[in-house]
């Protein structure tokens, strides 16, 4: 009555478990459990009180649980588990209200016993998920739809009737009558009942007869909408010529009244008998009237008037409207922005707006068409102040450009290699393009200065075309797949926070990553069989240089023959000679050594004529 929240409850796993579905357990809720002792009799007043107010809530969840939340005590009551391995889409309280029944995406229907909180009875419904439910107003039988509709009996767990439904999955099921319309047959609770369902991306809604005989499956009538219903709510005909009054709500935020009393087959769809909008008076500042969405709408008991549910989810408005159904159009202007005004304005001043002097020029860096300020050659501008005072009255070019406000680097480039800031310009034209001459002219630099610079300023819309540019080149040739690595390094360092805030970052990314994981993924092999091959080569390398060396010094280069009587000496020196050569190849430099040293002294010893020493002593200096 007041519009305001009076109660809001979060579930503590709202993030993994999200809420889907939810209802009100009959009116008088289910006795607390007696924990303390024997409890006191409760006055008549209190009891009646009591059974108007409704207190326990079934919250269905994502994760296949149901959570029982008392609104009058504020806290979770209790939790039913184990009954549905996937998202619960409908819950229903069942007239006894210790009973609930609820339906899944698992296929199955599950009847709770919510005093103990475990499963009464589990069993398959359809072959895809069961998306609503709806008990009959005797409690005996049960409707349940995927896409079919079937009627249950909830003795014996068979389906009594089957209907042919909807194309799409239905999303709402409930009863139009609780009695027969021809009362001279006896009424067996069921037969000659009418209900309504309606499915998602379906804009009509049907009407099915429940008979006898099985003979007739489809729909007797259906109501004609502009969009998807999202919110249903119906008068529900007791007496024979009472006709049903209906209110659906649907996406576009339109609200169709129907009235009509059911009375057997009707071919062609009913339209509306009135249709109300919400719509803004648009006499402020924007002079065109804006729709407001209509959220819900549910009649008051006297059947005569509706409350309405509009405006935004976050603070929705409730109004109550008398029903005056003369009209077929009705357009009610709410100005909703007074309602809503204090909240955006407080969002909307968290923007702050930076105070600038009206004399301040502000450069942005690497938008094209903004110049950065460059420092031109000094030289060049030396010389034209002296020419100036030489008395030339006409002004220079580049004075003139600098006049204009164009870089003066860009124009005048020492050694025709075009600035860092022009490389970014020409870059973004290059991408803009497609020109490939550009391309080359700027992603084949290898300087790794000009290359960070030039990234830090190409705008940012740029940073993705040029990514795909890059694996474009990655593909090609390996000399180039160089290069653009170090471009591809720049451009990860410095645009990695635009990069992160992009939703669809990872499938642009995809081919990048396939390419890198592709290259590497040989590289342990290469790097092995590179290891291999260094040391095969180096031992061949070895052996042909040990090789070598013992062919050269096979041969003596000099020969000492002892001119002495007595051969005994030379044999020894002969057998000294052979082993040394036989140990060559075990150590090369030693023998080497030691041969020079020997070769020295027998010169010397020559030259000195000491040739006459004794044998002995001759065998022991070698």
């Amino acid at each position: 009555a007041s519009n305001r929240l009076q109660h809001e409850y979060v579930p503590s796993a709202h993030l993994s478990a999200a809420c889907t579905c939810l209802a009100w357990a009959p009116p008088g809720g289910r006795p607390p459990p007696s924990k303390d002792g024997p409890q006191r009799k409760k006055r008549k007043s209190e009891v009646a009180e009591l059974d108007k107010q409704l207190d326990i809530l079934a919250i269905g969840t994502a994760v296949g649980s149901i959570l029982l939340y008392s609104t009058v005590k504020g806290e979770l009551q209790s939790k039913l588990d184990g009954g549905h391995e996937n998202r619960v889409n409908c819950v229903r309280w069942h007239q006894d209200n210790c009973c609930l029944y609820s339906c899944s995406e698992d296929k199955h229907i599950v009847e709770w016993n919510t005093q103990t909180c475990k499963v009464k009875c589990k069993w398959k419904a359809d072959n895809s998920s069961v998306t609503s439910l709806c008990i009959s107003p005797d409690g005996k039988m049960l409707l349940s739809a995927g896409r079919t509709i079937k009627l249950w009996d909830l003795e014996t767990k068979e389906v009594y009737r089957h209907f042919t439904g909807h194309a799409t999955s239905v999303s709402s099921l409930m009863f139009t009558t609780v009695k027969p319309m021809n009362e001279n047959k006896p009424f067996d609770g069921i037969t000659g009942l009418y209900f309504l369902s309606g499915a998602i991306h379906d804009r009509l809604l049907s009407v099915w007869y429940i008979r006898s005989d099985r003979k007739e499956k489809n729909a007797v009538m259906s109501f004609t909408v502009t969009d998807e219903p999202t919110f249903i709510d119906l008068t529900v005909s007791e007496v024979k010529e009472e006709p049903v009054k209906l209110a659906v709500v649907c996406r576009d935020g339109q609200l169709h009244l129907f009235e009509h009393i059911l009375n057997g087959y009707c071919k062609k769809p009913l339209t509306s008998n009135c249709t109300i909008q919400i719509a803004t008076p648009g006499s402020d500042e924007d002079s065109t009237p804006k729709p407001v969405p209509i959220l819900a709408a549910a009649f008051c008991t006297d059947k005569q008037s509706l409350l309405l549910v509009y405006g935004n989810t976050l603070q929705p408005i409730i109004e109550k409207v008398s029903l005056n159904t003369t009209e077929s159009h009705v357009c009610l202007i709410r100005d909703i922005k007074k309602v809503l005004s204090l909240k955006t304005d407080a969002a909307l001043t968290k923007v702050k707006t930076p105070v600038v002097n009206s004399d301040t020029k502000v450069l942005v860096p690497g938008i094209p068409g903004h110049s950065t300020a460059v420092k031109a050659p000094s030289s060049g501008k030396e010389k034209k102040k002296n020419k100036r005072k030489t008395g030339e009255p006409q002004e220079s070019i580049e004075e003139r450009l600098e006049a204009l406000d164009i870089d003066v680097s860009k124009v005048k480039t020492p050694g025709g290699l075009p600035q860092t800031d022009s490389f970014a310009v020409l870059l973004v034209q290059g991408l803009e393009s497609n020109d490939a001459e550009i391309l080359n002219k700027v992603l084949n630099t290898r300087r790794e200065h000009i290359i960070k610079n030039t990234v830090a300023r190409m705008p940012i819309h740029a940073v993705i075309p040029l990514l795909h540019e890059l694996t474009k080149r990655l593909q090609g040739n390996p000399y180039s797949a160089s290069l653009m690595v170090r471009w591809l390094k720049s451009v990860f360092t410095l645009h990695a926070s635009y990069l992160s805030t992009l939703p669809d970052l990872i499938p642009q990314l995809g081919m990048l990553y396939q390419l890198m994981e592709s290259r590497v993924k040989t590289l342990q092999k290469l790097s092995r069989l590179h290891g291999r091959l260094y040391i095969l080569v180096t031992q061949v390398a070895a052996s042909e240089k040990a090789q070598d060396v013992t062919d050269v010094n096979q041969t003596a280069k000099l020969v000492y023959e002892d001119e002495s009587s007595e051969e005994e000496g030379s044999d020894d020196e002969m057998i000294a000679d052979k082993d040394s050569d036989e140990n060559w190849d075990e150590d090369e430099e030693k023998e080497e050594q030691s041969d020079e040293q020997d070769m020295d002294m027998t010169v010397e010893k020559e030259i000195n004529g000491d040739s006459d020493l004794e044998p002995e002593n001759e065998s022991e200096e070698e």
